[in-house]
Order: C-alpha cells, then structure tokens, then sequence
C-alpha cells in the first residue's frame, strides 16, 4: 500500500501545479481548514469530496469493556464527514 500523501507534498504539489510560493499555498490550507472549523454547525461542502456536518447522537446504553458494567452515555454532538457521491465513483469505480 502506497503512503499517505502528507501535508507538505500536497503543498509542494499545488505549489508547482499552479506556480505559487509554497508559503502562500500554506496559508491558502489553513484558512480553508479555518473556514471549515467556523462553518461546521452550518455544514461545510468542499465540492466533489463531501461535507462536514454536525450530528447530534442520543443518549444510550453502554458498556465498560474491563468490568462488563452497564454505563449510562450523555447525548453529545460529534463532527461527521460524509463523502459525496462523486468521490465515491473516482474513488471506488461505478457499481
């Protein structure tokens, strides 16, 4: 399995892709993953990869693994990714 393309290769990808400073490619990251964080509650879409919503899960029933004791777990909010249709097919091939 071939490595993860890390931040800095995507960078320096971009970078020479679009004869850009590596600096300014950077910050163009950042402010998107600043963008996403401030915009999650109203979901955040980055076109043909997915989007970034907020889930509301309930409380429920649960298990403590080591003791096997029943545990009571608070309804929380958790940060969900889901993968547009599109990605799907580049990724996977059509079905």
């Amino acid at each position: 399995m071939a490595k993860a393309m890390s931040k800095a290769a995507l960078v320096a990808h971009f970078a020479n892709t679009y004869d850009l400073k590596k600096k300014t490619v950077a910050s163009m990251f950042e402010e998107l993953a600043q963008i996403a964080y401030r915009e999650a509650p109203n979901s955040f879409t980055i076109p043909g990869v997915g989007k970034l919503v907020l889930v509301q899960r309930k409380a429920r029933l649960g298990r403590n693994p080591k003791t096997g004791e029943t545990i009571q777990i608070p309804a929380k909010t958790v940060v969900k990714f889901r993968i547009a249709k599109a990605c799907k097919e580049a990724v996977l091939g059509k079905r």
